[in-house]
């Protein structure tokens, strides 16, 4: 057999393997029920963990998909949540300035994202938000009743 032929065969027998495991991937997403009442904290940004000493970030998910929580400023809105896609288009923010600079530009991701719509993954105790240039991964610090 010559090369063409090798890397043609190899070729289509990749994509068909390919579209064999794509076929039998169900995408599942988070549903609402399933934030609520629950507090996270902040664990990693963007794959890095949060500074030794640094005042942890949190998330809160309240009844009806309010959202409140704090990264540097402490902010509070009402959260929709569409295919996986969290989004809270006003949220209000107390704009202190930090001495903390990745907590004040933390501030800004956080905005950001809820404005503009974050993927939402929640794994058993590990919340992840997600847009193509930041990733939020929190963990589960207890259930709010």
């Amino acid at each position: 057999m010559n090369n063409k032929k090798l890397t043609f065969t190899v070729l289509v027998a990749g994509m068909m393997l390919a579209s064999c495991v794509s076929y039998g991937t169900k995408k599942v997403t988070v549903q609402k029920d399933q934030l609520i009442h629950h507090r996270v904290v902040l664990e990693t940004v963007n794959g890095e963990n949060l500074p030794e000493g640094v005042k942890t970030p949190e998330l809160n998910f309240d009844e009806g998909l309010h959202i409140s929580g704090a990264m540097c400023n402490q902010f509070t809105g009402q959260a929709s949540l569409s295919e996986g896609v969290l989004k809270a288009k006003k949220v209000a923010m107390t704009r202190k300035l930090c001495t903390d600079p990745q907590l004040n530009q933390l501030d800004a991701t956080i905005s950001k994202m809820l404005h503009d719509g974050a993927q939402v993954d929640l794994t058993e105790n590990q919340l992840t938000l997600a847009t193509a240039t930041d990733s939020l991964i929190y963990k589960l610090a207890d259930r709010v009743q």
